[in-house]
C-alpha cells in the first residue's frame, strides 16, 4: 500500500473513502521520484501508468475508473456518471454520485480540495490554484454536487497538501488583483522579504471560499508542499532549483 495523508473530518464520514497521496510509494526515478502521476510530465509513460494503477489499487478500482481532468486553472466542474478511461475533459472539478468511480485531482503546490455529502451520497474533487480559487472553482464544485442531490449545508471538505503561507511569495500585482476582484483579500497576504513582495495564504483563501459557498465544515491538513521535499512534489521548489520539470501528486475521493 502506498502511504497517504487523510483528513480527520473526511475520515469520520461513513461510506466515503479519500486519500491525499504523497510523492512516496511509486516507481518513477530522478526528478519524478517516485509516485508521479502527471501524464503531461516528461516522465516515462510506463512509470506514470504504474503509479496511477497503484492509486487505483488503493481505492479498489481499475485505472479506467480513476477519473481526472485536463486541468486548466478554471472554474469549470463536471458531473461524472461513468468511468472515463483515457478521456480527460478540460476542467478543474469533478462530482459524482456513483460508487464505482474515484475522482482524482493532480497538484504540485496548488490546493487539492476533496468534498463529500455522505448523507446525500455525493463526492467531489477540485483543483484550486490561485486562479481557480479566485474565479470560483470551489463554488462550481459545490454547485455540481447540488445538481446530483447534495445539500451544501451537509458538505464536509478538506484541503490537502499545498503550498503554505510561509512559502508562497508573490508580487504586488498579484496582491492588487485579489483586492480589486475580491475586496478584503488583504488579510490573506503578509509582508514579503522585500517591499514589493507579499506572502499569500492559499489554503486560508480556499477555506474562506468554501465557507462562502455554504460549506460549514472544512479544514486544511496543514502540509506545505514547497517546504517538504521528502514528501511532496513542488512546482515552486523545482523552479527555484532550476529543474526542467516536476512530478505531480494525486488526491482522490470516492463513495464506498
Amino acid at each position: 500500500m502506498v502511504p497517504v495523508i487523510q483528513s480527520p473530518l473526511l475520515a469520520g464520514l461513513k461510506g466515503v473513502r479519500h486519500a491525499f497521496f504523497t510523492r512516496q510509494g511509486g516507481v518513477s526515478s530522478g526528478l519524478y521520484d517516485s509516485l508521479n502521476v502527471g501524464i503531461g510530465s516528461s516522465d516515462a509513460p510506463a512509470d506514470v501508468t504504474e503509479n496511477r494503477k497503484r492509486i487505483g489499487d488503493w481505492f479498489g478500482v481499475t485505472p479506467d475508473a480513476l477519473n481526472t481532468c485536463y486541468q486548466i486553472h478554471s472554474a469549470k466542474a463536471h458531473v461524472v456518471e461513468a468511468p472515463w478511461g483515457a478521456y480527460r475533459p478540460q476542467g478543474d472539478a469533478l462530482a459524482t454520485d456513483q460508487p464505482s468511480i474515484a475522482l482524482g485531482v493532480l497538484t504540485a503546490d496548488c490546493a487539492p480540495v476533496l468534498l463529500a455529502d455522505a448523507q446525500g451520497h455525493v463526492v467531489a474533487s477540485a483543483h484550486a490554484g490561485w486562479q481557480g480559487a479566485l474565479t470560483g472553482i470551489v463554488e462550481a464544485a459545490v454547485a455540481a454536487m447540488e445538481r446530483i442531490g447534495a445539500q451544501r449545508e451537509r458538505i464536509v471538505a478538506a484541503i490537502g497538501p499545498c503550498i503554505g503561507p510561509k512559502s508562497y511569495e508573490v508580487g504586488l500585482e498579484f496582491f492588487e488583483r485579489f483586492e480589486a476582484e475580491r475586496p478584503g483579500s488583504a488579510r490573506f497576504f503578509s509582508p514579503g522579504a522585500v517591499a514589493d513582495k507579499r506572502m499569500f495564504d492559499l489554503p486560508g483563501f480556499v477555506l474562506e471560499r468554501l465557507a462562502e459557498a455554504g460549506v460549514r465544515q472544512a479544514e486544511w491538513t496543514g502540509h506545505d508542499t514547497c517546504a517538504d521535499e521528502a514528501l511532496f512534489f513542488s512546482n515552486r521548489r523545482a523552479f527555484r532549483a532550476g529543474e526542467p520539470d516536476f512530478g505531480r501528486m494525486m488526491s482522490g475521493i470516492m463513495l464506498g
